[in-house]
């Protein structure tokens, strides 16, 4: 997997975020994270790493946070939850939304109503993610200050390679990684056979505890408040 940029301090000062048991319960306002689940999947599967990792940050962050997950085909109640919980000064909102497949694509088109209502999103993670019909998935919108794109490019179904930022004076791209699982299986037993058969590197980046990692330690950084205006190279995940 190639180096790519990111804050400093996601590297250097921050641990990551399930590494700690104790809980931070002073942001302040509180952060909103939004997550999009892929496929036709129930927003509360719990099957899928993306339910369970809401349920890890809401652990973690406590009252401090706002999570909840959605299914991909579910954008306008996203919208209105994170709407309602923004208030009446929504350019002081601290968003995150994270997704995997086509909920990779559904965290872009989130990002895009918030712009076009004003309001900033610290942070967009997508893993694996696939272009719904009629949608495109790879512009960052100039709203979100950074971006990640974690992907493999193996089986039926794969996802973006490249992300873009739509104003790069505005976005970091924090970088597109690369996962590849021939030498390094995920578990993912609890999925169907069906999808075991045939888009087995799409489900197992999906669970792959790397990416949660890397979208936690993230996460940890927006959180804490530490911020750099210097650049530095993510550490080396298994490719």
């Amino acid at each position: 997997m190639g180096r790519v940029l990111l804050l400093i301090l996601a590297a250097s000062c921050v641990s990551p975020l399930f590494a700690r048991s104790e809980g931070i319960v002073d942001a302040t306002p509180k952060v909103i994270v939004v997550g999009f689940v892929g496929g036709f999947v129930r927003h509360d599967d719990s099957r899928h790493a993306e339910v369970q990792f809401a349920a890890r940050l809401r652990a973690r962050y406590r009252s401090a946070i706002h999570v909840e997950v959605f299914g991909n085909h579910s954008g306008d109640p996203a919208l209105r939850y994170v709407l309602d919980l923004a208030g009446a000064d929504r350019t002081q909102s601290k968003i995150i939304i994270f997704g995997h497949s086509w909920g990779g694509t559904e965290t872009v088109t989130l990002a895009r109503e918030l712009e076009r209502r004003g309001i900033p999103v610290l942070l967009t993670i997508q893993i694996d993610s696939i272009a719904k019909p009629g949608q495109e998935n790879f512009t960052i919108p100039a709203n979100v200050a950074n971006a990640v794109n974690f992907y493999q490019s193996s089986g039926l179904l794969h996802g973006r390679a490249e992300i873009l930022a739509k104003d790069p004076a505005r976005t970091n791209i924090i970088g597109n990684f690369e996962m590849t699982y021939k030498d390094h299986p995920i578990n993912c037993k609890s999925f169907p056979w069906y999808s075991r058969v045939f888009t087995k590197p799409h489900i197992e980046i999906e669970n792959d505890p790397r990416v949660w990692a890397q979208a936690a330690s993230l996460i940890d950084v927006e959180l804490s408040g530490a911020r750099s205006s210097e650049r530095a190279s993510l550490p080396a995940t298994h490719p």
